[in-house]
């Protein structure tokens, strides 16, 4: 069925799509050839240090969604066909008996998971872990978390494990289950038969009876309580919909791409960069090249390699503003755009950029070492993050090819980042590719578009669903220019010409 010939008239569904800085709830309109999306709510994702840990201040979070919802069912006038929630990956909550949480979740930068990896390889090697689980090794992932909480009091008590879209699908509606493609991300999912893999789980003693029933995207979820009725003001009964629930696996629903032969970039705090497959890649090259196999819409997998992302200018701007010299964005970003080209880069998949703190002076100081010029000022400074980003997405992109055997024609960037006009053109000039830029709500509309699938409103496979992003979604088209070989003679400055984004 294409996009022109849709299933049925057009409904309101509601987006939570929760970032690691922020959340927001977005109304849609989708059916009948229509597909527009405006904000509802937003509003603050501020993690909060207590005792020594780093927590989600999930509760702020919990009021923001239903002050979301009852914003969003002002505005449609009308009933909403559907909810879906998306967010961040790995992180969760634990819930007793009662189905009372224990405390606040932990954030996945707390430094609890120091060391725990090395642990982990003591015990399941990393050829194993990732012939088993097809997952890059970070330091955060799931797996990681638990193995440290090993013999806390929290875990010891805990009766259910879910994770944090998961989470607010179960105060929504009070039924419990764990959504695919989040839980592919905890390193504990076998991505050739999509089920929990009992190698990891066995060997490192984790109870995978912790996590609630899988769901695929597009299951029903519940539908909002009485209680949750009566708080946002909503006209039950209103379904909740298991959509790909990690922002990224719903970012990709949501790159509006033709055909197969495409990268895609989703861009925010991170910079997830690869393809979609039919099936993972399991080799050791693949390991070695620290890519991920994680879970997509309709069978697919998200081969893909995560890059630290805007997290670099946003702790830059943090940085600048506490210590008394804030800058405003687009004029710095104009200002980067005037600076000397590639005078200086960093490695933008180096883990010494993931904690929070004094980001400028951590990229002159990674400069430095490599004997390159620190940067001066705070322009030079934003062009060496952007120069870096770039230059870690032509890598990226690069080596998935590679591994995979699948050529790509086209780069969309998408998310936040999106918006980013030299980002999105530095990105053709180092991939020597065109980049088409947008939606930058791909999260949102991926929510959605699932959304409307299952309650019946649109029909198709993914091609289809993209055909409508392609018809309805403003996007703007790069160009690569310039000289492809200073992108190569840049990356060879990196720690003696390791790749960058390794």
């Amino acid at each position: 069925m294409s996009a022109s010939s849709p299933t049925g008239a057009a409904r309101d569904f509601a987006a939570v799509d929760l970032g690691a800085s922020s959340g927001r709830v977005m109304l849609a309109r989708a059916g009948g050839g229509e597909l527009s999306l405006r904000e509802a709510h937003r509003f603050a994702n501020r993690p909060v240090r207590v005792l020594g840990t780093l927590h989600w201040d999930v509760l702020a979070l919990w009021d923001g969604v239903l002050t979301g919802l009852r914003a969003a069912g002002r505005e449609a006038g009308g009933p909403l066909a559907g909810v879906g929630i998306d967010s961040w990956a790995v992180d969760y909550g634990l819930l007793d008996a009662s189905g009372a949480l224990l405390g606040n979740p932990v954030h996945y930068r707390d430094g609890r998971t120091d060391g725990v990896a090395a642990q982990v390889a003591g015990v399941l090697p990393p050829r194993e872990l990732y012939a088993a689980t097809g997952l890059q090794e970070l330091p955060f992932n799931t797996v990681y978390q638990l193995v440290a909480a090993r013999g806390s009091a929290q875990l010891a008590a805990a009766h259910r494990l879910l994770l944090i879209p998961d989470l607010m699908a179960y105060w929504l509606t009070g039924r419990a289950g764990t959504e695919l493609t989040n839980a592919s991300t905890t390193q504990l999912i076998d991505p050739r038969t999509r089920t929990w893999s009992p190698v990891v789980a066995e060997a490192l003693g984790i109870d995978q009876g912790l996590f609630p029933a899988l769901r695929q995207p597009g299951d029903p979820a519940g539908e909002l309580t009485p209680e949750v009725l009566a708080e946002t003001g909503l006209a039950g009964p209103v379904p909740v919909w298991a959509v790909a629930s990690h922002d990224t696996a719903s970012a990709v629903v949501g790159v509006p791409a033709s055909g197969e032969r495409f990268a895609y970039i989703a861009t925010g705090t991170w910079s997830l960069a690869g393809l979609e497959l039919d099936a993972p890649v399991l080799s050791q090259e693949s390991r070695r090249a620290n890519f991920t196999n994680e879970l997509g819409v309709d069978g697919t997998v998200r081969y893909l390699r995560n890059i630290m992302g805007l997290w670099l200018l946003q702790e830059c701007l943090r940085e600048w503003e506490r210590t008394g010299t804030p800058y405003e964005l687009e004029p710095l970003l104009r200002d980067a755009a005037r600076a000397e080209p590639l005078r200086s880069v960093v490695d933008a998949g180096d883990p010494e950029f993931i904690a929070p703190g004094d980001m400028p002076g951590r990229i002159a100081r990674a400069c430095a070492r490599t004997g390159q010029p620190e940067p001066r000022d705070a322009a030079e400074t934003v062009r060496c993050v952007l120069d870096s980003l770039a230059l870690a997405h032509r890598v990226t992109v690069r080596e998935a090819q590679r591994l995979s055997g699948r050529s790509v024609d086209t780069v969309h960037v998408v998310g936040g980042g999106a918006r980013n006009e030299l980002l999105c053109q530095l990105t053709a000039d180092a991939c020597g590719l065109p980049v088409v830029a947008g939606p930058a709500e791909a999260a949102a509309l991926g929510n959605v578009l699932v959304q409307a699938r299952a309650a019946g409103v649109l029909g198709g496979g993914l091609a289809e669903l993209r055909g409508l992003l392609r018809a309805t979604a403003p996007l703007r088209h790069h160009e690569p220019m310039g000289d492809a070989g200073a992108w190569d003679r840049a990356a060879a400055r990196i720690s003696g010409g390791r790749e960058v984004g390794r």
